[in-house]
């Protein structure tokens, strides 16, 4: 008997506890969104469209706006650059035509961090900009602990935090001093390098058009890179003469979100249908769509950078404040390293889930394998964004993607509540691609 007391009074205790605790929970929530980029404010607008509770974490277009160099322009097209919302109200047109915006495909990225404030005032007023410090599970649902220490509850968790803290550092750069090596997301302006030498790595969009930046603030730019830099586009030089027949070929036949090369940017339109390829086949259309590769209208902001193609680096050694390069035909000297190496998607790096967490998730690679509602393997767990690419495609990693992950999340969490309110929302946002939408009158 004296046993049975000792059980029951511990169970007591731990349910005090256990009452205390949610006592101490603050304003509840059915999901919370972790991220105020494209991806969650729409996933954010889509949900409380459908009236579900929920609550977003985050500062606006942070990531867009303090890891991205001033003077960068957007790789997507203007067709493609619509965050999305259930009723279309809050497009860039709609922006454009409040602010006297001319339309331009490459739009400068400080007129898109524009939009994007001007987007969250309109479908998420009430940001809450309190860093979410850790996520755990919590009963039916998830406790968020936030930076000063209060907590939240929410039964469902929408993970939608970009490229954040996923930037790739090749072995042979890492552990050396940030003053002497920095990854190219960990800058909002490249102008500090005037009048030094730089080495700018990797050949994609964010090396070439970094090293175009650095260039035009005054620095000596070498880009350093394994193969020749594939460009792709139209040819600015071609701008004021007629084009040929090749060209417009090319502009007919390009879907438009232009994520990839024909046939495979028509297939990266459509998510849901990429989702139900075998793993391996979506692996090699990702890979063949996000190829390193850089836009022709980069070009004539490029001249006077010193391209390097072709050498492989055998060693980094620092010398004093500069670092030396071995390369495969000789070393050279530079006061400044840039690593556009690109970002490889670990969600244990993101640095806000558990441990008990990430041990659960059922994982490729680093990316969390999702279900048709953006959800993983813990249940009310979902990630959009990034972080879906190995899922649903590389339409994920742009702006376009965010309507269809938007809606998908959506539909998940009303058909996990059973509601009748799942229906009117696929009839209201049913149009069949991702965010690119011509929102333009003709």
């Amino acid at each position: 008997m004296r046993g049975h007391a000792v059980v029951a009074v511990r169970a007591t205790r731990l349910e005090g506890k256990q009452n205390v605790m949610r006592a101490n929970l603050s304003d509840d929530c059915e999901v919370a969104v972790i991220g105020a980029g494209p991806y969650g404010l729409a996933v954010a607008a889509h949900l409380r469209a459908a009236d579900i509770n929920t609550r977003v974490f985050g500062r606006a277009l942070s990531f867009w706006r303090e890891n991205m160099p001033k003077g960068m322009r957007l790789r997507s097209p203007w067709i493609a650059t619509h965050i999305a919302d259930p009723d279309k109200k809050f497009s860039l047109d709609a922006f454009a035509r409040r602010v006297a915006l001319a339309r331009c495909e490459q739009l400068p990225l400080e007129q898109f961090v524009q939009y994007g404030e001007w987007f969250q005032t309109q479908t998420v007023p009430d940001l809450d900009t309190r860093r979410v410090k850790r996520v755990e599970s919590l009963g039916p649902g998830f406790r968020l602990r936030l930076e000063d220490g209060d907590a939240v509850h929410a039964r469902r968790v929408v993970v939608a935090m970009g490229l954040a803290r996923q930037e790739w550092r090749p072995p042979p750069f890492e552990g050396i001093d940030g003053a002497l090596v920095s990854h190219s997301c960990e800058h909002a302006a490249l102008d500090k390098w005037s009048g030094k030498r730089v080495a700018v790595i990797g050949r994609g969009q964010s090396a070439c058009e970094s090293a175009a930046l650095l260039r035009q603030s005054g620095a000596e730019v070498d880009l350093i890179c394994r193969g020749e830099v594939h460009w792709i586009g139209a040819d600015p030089a071609q701008a004021d003469r007629e084009r040929d027949s090749l060209w417009w070929l090319r502009e007919l036949l390009q879907a438009p979100s232009a994520v990839g090369p024909f046939p495979w940017s028509w297939l990266n339109e459509l998510p849901g249908w990429e989702h139900r390829l075998p793993h391996s086949l979506r692996a090699w259309i990702g890979s063949r769509s996000l190829r390193a590769a850089a836009t022709r209208w980069i070009m004539p902001g490029f001249a006077g950078v010193h391209v390097l193609a072709g050498r492989a680096i055998r060693s980094v050694k620092t010398e004093g404040m500069r670092v030396a390069l071995e390369l495969s035909d000789g070393t050279k000297h530079y006061d400044h390293v840039l690593l556009g190496t690109g970002y490889r998607i670990d969600i244990a790096k993101l640095g806000v889930l558990s441990s008990e967490l990430i041990g659960k998730v059922a994982r490729s690679g680093g990316s969390p394998v999702l279900t048709a509602g953006f959800e993983s393997n813990v249940p009310g767990l979902h990630f959009a964004g990034a972080s879906a690419v190995s899922s649903f495609g590389p339409l994920m990693r742009f702006i376009a993607g965010a309507g269809y992950a938007a809606r998908s999340v959506a539909r998940g969490v009303l058909a996990a509540q059973g509601r009748e309110k799942l229906a009117a929302l696929m009839a209201r946002a049913s149009y069949p691609f991702g965010s690119a939408q011509h929102m333009s009158p003709p």
